[in-house]
């Protein structure tokens, strides 16, 4: 039996069907950001991925600049000679590295376009995280990153990662660019960074 609404029963229910399925969208969206923001917390990105800055009580994270990685005003000196025992060494800052690998700053994490990853998409970050290389194609994420253990995470948990960076608010900062070690070949390390 065909039933003859009238139009305006037929818009409303096509209304409401819409609000319905934007509200369960919407609701699945927060909680894969809120997934991802455990991640993020859990897995201590933001030691290295937001800078520090000397607070009222000594070294603190400068959240004003959450997880948009090594500063650029910041210019650092030579780093210093390292040996056997002491092979690696971070800045006061604590987004920058130099060991065996060269120099490595840690990257714009945040929807910036231009300076972060505002640019890439899904399927990028999950390839980056699980090859090691910036947007799963370019130059090697160097240490400390431990992409190793973040590319063993299922696709839904990257995918949770990928929606909380970008849901954070975008911060102008370019990174420097990697360094390999003295007297690397100049093509050793690949190409530059994603900033």
């Amino acid at each position: 039996m065909q039933h003859n609404f009238p139009a305006s029963l037929r818009t409303s229910a096509a209304i409401a069907a819409t609000l319905i399925a934007t509200g369960a969208l919407a609701g699945e969206r927060d909680a894969q950001i809120r997934r991802g923001a455990f991640l993020v917390a859990s897995g201590d990105c933001v030691t290295c991925h937001t800078p520090f800055r000397m607070g009222a009580n000594g070294p603190e994270k400068d959240l004003a600049r959450g997880l948009s990685g090594h500063p650029e005003d910041v210019k650092l000196p030579p780093p210093p000679k390292l040996d056997a025992a002491w092979n690696w060494a971070g800045s006061a800052t604590m987004t920058a590295f130099v060991g065996p690998w060269g120099t490595s700053y840690a990257a714009n994490l945040t929807p910036d376009r231009e300076t972060g990853i505002g640019a890439w998409s899904e399927k990028e970050f999950i390839r980056a995280m699980r090859a090691g290389k910036h947007m799963g194609v370019a130059r090697p994420i160097m240490p400390p990153m431990p992409w190793q253990a973040i590319g063993q995470l299922p696709d839904a948990d990257l995918r949770a990662l990928f929606a909380y960076l970008q849901s954070r608010p975008a911060v102008k900062n370019r990174v420097p660019d990697y360094v390999p070690p003295t007297g690397a070949a100049a093509g050793a390390a690949g190409s530059k960074s994603p900033s």
